[in-house]
């Protein structure tokens, strides 16, 4: 294929990426912004393989066949609940690639006596490309997979807590740097690089780990962000101008919105991607014996909302788990048809990926126009009859205001406990992800109402 149809075929391929960034932040243009990522990644393989020689050829179509296999079967099992952990082990393989990719490079530099030829600026310029490839892609490989186990119960969700901490991730990252000067000194020596891989490698899963439990959506985007910068790294290394421009577009995107997260949460940005630098109080434990609860049946529930002229529903993780989407909105829609005013109350962090309530309540045809963010709806609750929490749990926890000593301390939530009655549906008074105590279970105006959300609600539905 001639180089300048390539390119062509490349910028019609970035432009598409650029729309579907586009389309994908709003609900309303979120299938739009999907199908222009699939046109464009479509051009972008097509025209890669077209423009490969004929004996790398049969390698590709190989590997797609079987990438292709894996990938269509996993898109089929996985749940809805099971996306922020494939998401988190997608970033691992992008890192992985980057480190292989980095290290085929350098194999090929010396292999081939690039070392002669290339002298200079230029040889400078490909080793520095090399070293950064590998340590991002490292960085992000092992805290994909750390992040892939606290998503997955694997991993305990508690910030681990090492003494000193910020200044091992510090003294990680400078002496990182300090070898890519010995590793371009040296004209690419190889010791060098093994020691900055194995650095990286702890660095990235320490990262991760030294952040609790409710900072994990913020971390999530925070590694798409990553996977990006290892890409466009990957870019560089193979002179692929597209990689480059879509890994620049993911890194930033996903910088932006964790940036836009640490902001809704009140956290510190620098804090999140230096590893909880300055959020010592994730390690804290907060008291267990908060009083004593009371319970709800169903039936009673039913007779609340019949009773309430204004309800407000704030999901949480616990619903995708129960997958009740479908009977939240079948209650919405007969309490909606009683007149009854009902909103949602969505948590910037709600679930364990950006935007998962957003997608369950659009999949279960909830309008957009009742699903509210925590900002537009916080006010209301004071004037509010009726909550019901559905699974969520740090979203809702009065700690983060009322206690500075908590590990969710300064994090906004929706303000529930200032309605006048609130529902809390959940299997057992066990904490929540981030493993705080929630002293709203035990306020006078908040019910209980226990056992599996989707059999719990069906009851509820049923009674109405």
């Amino acid at each position: 294929m001639f180089q300048g149809l390539v390119t062509i075929a490349y910028i019609i391929a970035a432009i598409l990426f650029v729309l579907s960034l586009a389309g994908l932040s709003r609900q309303e243009t979120a299938k739009r912004g999907n199908i222009f990522g699939i046109i464009g990644m479509s051009i972008a393989l097509v025209t890669t393989i077209a423009s490969s020689n004929v004996q790398a050829l049969v390698y590709i179509l190989v590997a797609m066949l079987i990438g292709s296999l894996i990938g269509a079967r996993v898109a089929l099992k996985v749940e809805m609940t099971g996306m922020p952990q494939l998401v988190a082990a997608l970033h691992s393989f992008v890192g992985l690639a980057a480190v292989l990719v980095g290290y085929n490079n350098f194999f090929k530099l010396l292999g081939h006596g690039h070392g002669e030829t290339v002298e200079g600026a230029l040889l400078n310029i490909e080793l520095t490309e090399i070293f950064l490839g590998v340590f991002i892609g490292a960085v992000t490989f092992t805290g994909s997979i750390v992040a892939f186990g606290k998503l997955n119960g694997m991993i305990k969700s508690r910030a681990l807590c090492l003494p000193g901490k910020q200044w091992l991730n510090l003294a990680a990252i400078v002496g990182s740097f300090v070898l890519m000067g010995f590793f371009i000194q040296a004209e690419g020596s190889m010791i060098y690089l093994a020691i900055m891989t194995a650095i990286s490698l702890l660095l990235g899963l320490h990262l991760v780990a030294s952040i609790g439990g409710a900072d994990m959506p913020v971390v999530i985007s925070m590694l798409n962000s990553y996977s990006g910068w290892a890409t466009a790294a990957v870019g560089f290394m193979l002179s692929n101008d597209l990689l480059i421009v879509t890994g620049a577009l993911v890194g930033s995107s996903g910088a932006i919105l964790s940036y836009i997260m640490c902001k809704a949460m009140n956290r510190s940005f620098i804090s999140v991607i230096a590893g909880g630098f300055g959020n010592e109080g994730a390690c804290a434990v907060g008291p267990e014996d908060m009083g004593e609860y009371r319970e709800m049946s169903p039936e009673d529930v039913a007779e609340q909302l019949k009773q309430s002229s204004s309800v407000i529903i704030t999901p949480g993780y616990g619903m995708a788990v129960a997958q009740a989407q479908y009977l939240v909105a079948d209650i919405t829609r007969k309490l909606r048809d009683m007149g009854v005013n009902v909103r949602f109350g969505i948590h910037p962090v709600a679930g364990r990926l950006p935007g998962h309530m957003n997608v369950l309540l659009a999949e279960a045809k909830v309008p957009y126009d009742i699903v509210l963010e925590m900002d537009e709806i916080n006010d209301d609750f004071s004037e509010t009859d009726t909550v019901l929490v559905i699974g969520a749990n740090d979203t809702v926890n009065p700690s983060a205001k009322e206690d500075p000593t908590s590990p969710i301390a300064g994090m906004p939530v929706l303000e529930v406990w200032k309605a006048q009655t609130v529902v809390v549906f959940k299997r057992s008074m066990n904490a929540g992800y981030a493993g705080v105590p929630n002293p709203l279970f035990y306020k006078d105006n908040s019910f209980m109402c226990f056992g599996d959300a989707k059999a719990t609600i069906e009851k509820i539905v049923k009674a109405m």
